[in-house]
Parts: C-alpha cells; structure tokens; sequence
C-alpha cells in the first residue's frame, strides 16, 4: 500500500513540476521537484526489506504464499508484497493449570514448554493457521496432553522422581500432534507442584518414615560389623592364649627361675635375697637401695 501511495505521489509531483516549469514558477517546481525525489526514494525503499536475525519472512502477495521463506539479513521482494517475520527462536509458554491425577485428584500444575518453529514449514504454518500459532494450535493442543498424561500418574508420583518421566511423555505426545505441522517440542519442564494439603503431608510423612528406616538399618549394620570386630579379635586372643599355654612346661618355670636368681645376686641394688619356701622356691628380694 506504502509502495502504490508513493508512486501516486510521484507521479503528481512530477506533473507538478512540467506545469511549474511551463508557467516559470521556480519556486513551485523545485519544491514539486524535491517531493518526486523523495517519493521515488521511498518507493525503492519499499523493494527491500530486513529480516531480523532468529526471524523468517513470509511473502503474501495478494492472498498468494510463497513456497519459499525469506533468510535473515536484507532481501529484495515486491514493494506490492506483505512480509510477515515470524520468530524461529526458543520461545517459552508458561501454564498453571488444574489437572486430574489417576486417583481423580486435582493438583495444581506450573509448567513450561520451551518450542520452535521449523523456518520450513513458516509458510504452511502461515497459510493454514497464521501468525497467531501459538494461541490457536499449541496451547490447546498443550493443555490437553497435560492433562491426558497426569491422569495415568497417581499424585505422589507427580510429587517425587517421576516427575521427570511425566514431562519427557508431555514432550513426546505434544510433538506427535504438532511436530508435522512445524512446531518442535524441546522440553516441558515442571516448574511447581502444588498437592492438596493433606496429601502432602501423607508423602511427607512416608518419605521422612522410610528415610528413618534406612537410617536404622545403617546403624544396625554398624553395630553388626563392630560386633563381628569384637568376636574376631576375642577368639585371636585365646587362640593366643591357647598357644602361650601349651609352650609352658615346669622345667622352663624352674629355668626362669634360676636366671631370675642369678641376675638378682648380680645385681647391685640387691640388698638381701631370701629363697622361697617349697621345694625349689624361687627367690624373694627384700629391699635395695640405688
């Protein structure tokens, strides 16, 4: 339309201008003159256009789509033609919804879906839904695989490790329904899970029991071991017992002490040494100085 106006407004001026250069009026005329100038400039202009970079460009040409989509950068196209720049960057859609879990509870759900459009497909998705994508196919077609999935979950489920099953299944039914008409699913992040209060508390509760219970067979475990310490360690020392015992004879009794006697005699300390009583006592020290 810009492009039809400016030509218009060429033309005009350029009329203008003949008649002002017939009746002299220079005046008139360069002023016509500059006002054609500037509206062939502005026309060319219209014979260009820029795609942002993370865009692709559509070209609608009086109801008719190109096939082909426009790169990012500057492109020449028809002044007459329409350019829709549609992003195909990651974009994010945030959801808090109410679903249903398999026991036909209702838990509150926020949940992200980061998505894309195939640059490929620009033009069908153009044609067939237009730029307004978003609103009219994904996120109906979103909410309704989110909740068809939290029905085959129970709550707890939704509440603990499976949460990351339960989202890697939203990306893969949501990219069956809208992979083929361009738009790629690349994650669905639960971002928060409200349960109903007391439900979450029975987790809660469960969880902190199961904990304690691991926590306790930690510390039967340890005594067990320490126990299984004590026995070894008791049984080497009577094996050692066991042993010392049967090396010791009345004959080598009798020798210690005779030797003890003799070092006792030697000794400079000793003051007195009285033989004990009995057959073959040993001796008794009594006293000593140093």
């Amino acid at each position: 339309m810009l492009f039809i106006i400016t030509v218009a407004a060429a033309i005009v001026a350029w009329f203008v201008y003949r008649n002002s250069k017939k009746r002299m009026q220079k005046s008139e005329a360069n002023f016509a003159l500059i006002g054609m100038i500037v509206a062939i400039f502005v026309a060319l202009l219209q014979c260009f256009t820029i795609i942002p970079a993370g865009h692709t460009g559509v070209v609608d040409f009086l109801g008719n789509v190109s096939d082909n989509t426009l790169k990012p950068g500057v492109n020449i196209v028809n002044p007459m033609a329409k350019i829709e720049k549609m992003s195909i960057k990651t974009q994010e859609l945030k959801e808090v919804m109410n679903v249903p879990s398999e026991e036909g509870l209702g838990v509150e759900l926020e949940i992200s879906l980061l998505f894309r459009l195939n640059s490929e497909k620009a033009n069908d998705i153009y044609k067939t839904v237009g730029p307004n994508y978003v609103e009219i196919i994904l996120t109906p077609q979103f909410r309704s695989v989110v909740r068809g999935v939290t029905a085959k979950y129970e709550a707890k489920a939704l509440y603990t490790a499976s949460r990351e099953k339960l989202a890697g299944e939203i990306v893969e039914e949501l990219e069956k329904l809208v992979g083929p008409r361009g738009i790629t699913i690349e994650q669905a992040p639960l971002r928060q899970i409200t349960l109903p209060s007391r439900l979450k508390q029975s987790i809660e509760e469960k969880l902190q029991a199961e904990q304690e219970s691991q926590r306790m067979q930690f510390v039967l475990q340890r005594e067990s071991q320490e126990a299984d310490r004590k026995r070894i360690e008791a049984k080497g020392i009577a094996d050692f017992q066991e042993i010392v015992s049967k090396g010791i004879s009345e004959q080598l009794l009798k020798w210690k002490g005779i030797e003890a006697t003799e070092k006792l005699a030697n000794s400079q300390n000793t003051k007195v040494v009285i033989i004990g009583s009995g057959k073959e006592g040993l001796p008794i020290i009594l006293g000593g100085d140093k």
